[in-house]
């Protein structure tokens, strides 16, 4: 029972984190560009218009993922509850593995939205 709550609240780590920051990125992103928080890439760093779109861009994408990953996140360790911990183990890391490349594919998702709308030099393109 002890493995298997403590493998919940890690499942439910990546989705909580992706609905608060993508909140956080949506109404009050970081007010001045920098090298410790936010969405911090080359593209996204260039001027204050990239800096601010891909704030709402990727805080749109994470708030949306966040919310549609909590609930499948939940059932799914719902549905090894009282199963050995091997069985839980291997399913709260295949959950994870999962939330991950959602992760990774909301920068891809986003670095292409930065070149589709702004080129290299950071000047809004015409769309």
């Amino acid at each position: 029972m002890g493995f298997w709550l403590f493998m919940l609240l890690m499942v439910l780590l990546c989705p909580l984190t992706m609905i608060g920051y993508g909140r956080k990125f949506l109404n009050n992103m970081p007010q001045r560009i920098n090298s410790s928080f936010g969405y911090r890439t080359r593209m996204s760093s260039i001027n204050r218009e990239t800096w601010e779109f891909a704030h709402k861009y990727c805080g749109k994408i994470w708030y949306i993922t966040g919310l549609i990953l909590l609930s499948p996140s939940v059932v799914v360790m719902l549905l090894v509850f009282g199963k050995n911990n091997d069985v839980v183990g291997t399913m709260g890391g295949i959950t994870e593995g999962i939330q991950i490349c959602l992760i990774l594919a909301s920068i891809l998702s986003t670095e292409l939205a930065l070149r589709k709308h702004f080129d290299k030099n950071g000047n809004r393109k015409d769309v």
